[in-house]
Parts: C-alpha cells; structure tokens; sequence
C-alpha cells in the first residue's frame, strides 16, 4: 500500500471513530494524558477523570462507549466505577487496567463484566487492538439488543402508544391471533384505546385488504339495530321504502366489529348467536337465508361478568365472541406510558395547529404522573391538546392542564405525602423524596428521573447506594 493509500485509510478510520466517546479513568496524570493524547489522534472523542467519583458523574452525564479504568483509584475502588458503569449502561465495554500485584482483581473484574484487562506498563500498541475489539463487540451486542427490543419492546404498534409491560402482552397477542378467525372480545374502560386494538387486529389479520365494518351498539336506537346489522326488504316495516343491505353483508370477506356490544338489545342477540353459528342470516321480512363471512372483534366497557349477571349479555352468545378476550389496562395501571402518549400528542398537535411547543416542563409532568386519569388516554389526548392550544410559553406548564392534581391519590394527603420529619440529614431527606416520588410515579424509575430532574442512571445509584425496595414503593 502506498504512503497516500494509508494516509487515505487513517483519515477514513478517523471520520469513523469520531462518534465514538472514550472515558479514561486513571490517577497518574502522565498516563491519562498519553492515553488522551493517542486516542484523540485515532479520532476517537474522549474525556478523563483522576478520581471514581468524577469518574461516575462524567460517565452518568455523557454517552460513553468505552471505559479505560484503572483499578487503583485514590478514592474509591476501580472495580465499583467499573460496577456501576455496567449497571448504568450494560452495553459500555470497559477495558481494567491494572498494576504490580493486582492481577486477581483483574480477573474479578472480567467476571463482573470487563472486557479486558491490561497490567502497567503498557505500550498504546498493545491496547488499540483491544479498544477495536471491545467496540465491535459493543455495537454487535447493542444490534442485537436493538432487534430485540424491535421486536418485543415496541413504544409503538399500529398508532397503538405503550412500551409498559401490559401492552407489550397486548401486541403479542394480537401478533398470535391476527392471522386466525378467532372472534375477539376485546374489554376496558371508555378511552384506553379499545378500536385501536381492533384496528391492529384486522390490518394485520388476512382479511387486511377487505372492508372493516364498525358498529357502535350503544349509539343505534334499539329498533334500527337489527335493520342497520341486517338490513330488510321493502315493505317489511313501516319506512321501509326500499331494499337495505345490512352491515354484516357489507362486511364481507373482511371485519366486523361490535362496539359496546353489552348495549345491543338482549332480544337481538340470539339472532347474532345463530348468525356465528351458521354463518348465514335473514334479512327483515325476508325468508331468503344469505351466506356470509366475516371476522368478529367485539368491544365492551363493562366487565363481561358484571353484563351477564346484570341480564346485559347472554353467556352464550359471550361464549361464542370471545375466543380471544384482550383485557386493555386502564391509564392509571400504566403510568410509564404517560411520558411516551404526552410526547406523541405533544408532537401531534403542535405540528397540526403550527405552534412552537418544544416539550413538557418538569412541573406539569408531575402533574401529569399525580393524575388519576378517569378518561384514559382519551382524557389525555384532551389534555395535551388543549394544552398545546393554550400555552404561551415553549413548554407547557401546569397552569396550562386543566387540573389541579396537587394533591395525591385518594388515601393520601399532600402534607402526609412531602412534609419531612425532623432531625433528618441530608442523605436521610435525599433517600425519603427517592422513595415517595417511586410510589408517585408507581415504582417507574424513568418517571421518577424525570421528576427529580436527573437523569436514569443516577437515579439507579441512589437506589443501590440506599438500598430502596423500588417494587415496595410501587405497591404502597
């Protein structure tokens, strides 16, 4: 290779490394600065601490790739850096370095997690394959995990918003059923996103190209329902000036879904039963039989139990619609969605009313997360929008929410919830706002971080250097 050749590939390794953030944690100021001085000529962006502690708070603050830690710190263990550096972020290698004597820790510390370790001296040399290595390992390991979040952690699912854990049961769910022609009995509170469901559920379904018919049964006056489902002939009633096809019929090849279906009269329901059963149905005032095919997804806001004991819903026509039952939490049992549902109507309306509104203030957020929510995402989706509307600064501040949820759910007091007892010190307070703001936010720690004005990992340090029972504070 000619000298302008290589001079050509160090400059394309340097374009390369210049995204990556290299941490150097070493108390000898001549190493650190050899170190500093080689990587940045390798193109590499790097920072340098001398102690643990500045250490943990450049690493907790910046987005570090890779960790050169001596093991030998003037203030705390190298291997607690290296621990918590692992703990923040698994996906950063660290690279230990070691001196005369120290080689068993070295070994303790690849057990816990390092890359790699080298003893002192060292030429820079001998260190640039490992860093190389390290980093093609980091990105294999973060693609990876990228895929699998892709597949298994989605904050988003056919326009349906939620990364929490109920919701990733749900698109697995619908994943595992779409493609059959299961009936579907979809359950949950008015507003937790019940039609969304349905929608995912037949666009992703085999009958996706086909029409999808929706019904809202509580909106249908009582004696229309069974002529809008089925249709009539003309004559078979008084209005009935002409043929009707029904909605069953305009269904398909493709969906239907019932909405509300505890509010569908109870006299009409056997007359479902029987169209489930033999796929075929009458037309009012007709005697012809007409074959039909469609997907049912049905809805309800009632607890299916409660329709049944209350003469609302006939157990077997339940039966029959909930093959598949998908129980939607409401928005209360999810509060680690609220952060992600803000962002996306936030988003949403400031761009469809063209206002400057960058983002949330960590106030109103309290707000947000202290609400109890009785309208679900729909009461949110309100919220926001008014929001947006009404803001006058680039945030939104909680003088622009509708509420005033300063105080705390019901069973608590503001006072009993904040006020500090006395004779604490400082760690004592610090542990005790840790712990109320986790039950505030249900145990979420990135909402948590978010109202504490920290970032996660920090967040995760407190937790360990306290020794908080974060699943206590979620259920208190």
């Amino acid at each position: 290779m000619s000298p302008q050749g290589a001079a050509i590939t160090r400059e394309e390794k340097q374009v390369e490394n210049k995204e990556v953030r290299i941490l150097v944690v070493d108390d000898e100021p001549m190493m650190a600065d050899s170190l500093r001085q080689n990587f940045i000529e390798e193109g590499y962006s790097v920072d340098t601490a001398a102690t643990g502690a500045a250490a943990i708070e450049l690493f907790d603050q910046g987005g570090h790739h890779l960790a050169i830690c001596d093991l030998q710190l003037p203030d705390m263990d190298g291997l607690e850096v290296m621990r918590h550096m692992k703990d923040a972020r698994p996906t950063t290698e660290v690279i230990v370095v070691t001196g005369y004597g120290t080689v068993q820790r070295a070994v303790e510390a690849t057990k816990a997690g390092a890359f790699y370790f080298v003893e002192k001296p060292f030429d820079f040399e001998e260190l640039q394959p490992l860093v190389e290595k390290a980093l093609e390992r980091r990105e294999l390991v973060a693609e990876t995990a990228n895929m699998r979040r892709q597949l298994s952690t989605r904050a988003e699912y056919f326009n349906i918003i939620g990364a929490s854990k109920p919701m990733q049961t749900i698109y697995e769910t619908i994943e595992s059923v779409a493609k059959s022609d299961a009936n579907v009995l979809i359950v949950g509170e008015s507003g937790t996103g019940k039609e969304l469901i349905a929608n995912a559920i037949h666009y992703n379904s085999l009958r996706s190209k086909k029409p999808f018919i929706k019904v809202n049964c509580a909106a249908l006056p009582k004696e229309l329902i069974e002529s809008e489902l089925f249709g009539h002939t003309k004559g078979a009633f008084t209005g009935a000036h002409a043929d009707k096809e029904g909605l069953v019929q305009h269904a398909a090849g493709g969906s239907l879904m019932l909405d509300e279906i505890a509010e569908m009269p109870v006299e009409l329901q056997p007359k479902l039963l029987r169209v489930l059963q033999e796929r075929s149905y009458r037309k009012i005032g007709s005697e012809k039989t007409y074959a039909v095919d469609f997907r049912l997804v049905c809805s309800t806001n009632r607890p299916p139990a409660d329709a049944i004991r209350d003469g609302l819903l006939r157990d077997d026509l339940f039966y029959r619609i909930s093959t598949i039952t998908i129980h939607v939490p409401p928005l209360r049992e999810r509060n680690e969605d609220i952060q992600l549902l803000t962002e996306h109507f936030l988003q949403m309306y400031a761009q469809k009313y063209e206002r400057p509104i960058s983002g949330v203030s960590q106030a109103a957020y309290q707000r947000l997360f202290g609400h109890a929510w009785p309208g679900n995402v729909r009461e949110l989706q309100n919220v926001i929008e008014r929001a947006v509307l009404l803001a006058k600064e680039s945030k939104i501040e909680p003088i622009d929410l509708p509420f005033d949820n300063g105080t705390m759910p019901e069973g608590s007091s503001p006072n009993a919830e904040w006020d500090i007892p006395p004779n604490m010190t400082l760690e004592d307070i610090e542990k005790l706002v840790i712990e109320r703001t986790l039950q505030r936010t249900g145990g979420n720690k990135q909402a948590a971080a978010n109202l504490l004005g920290i970032y996660r990992p920090r967040l995760y340090s407190k937790i360990r250097k306290y020794n908080i029972d974060v699943t206590a504070r979620a259920s208190a």
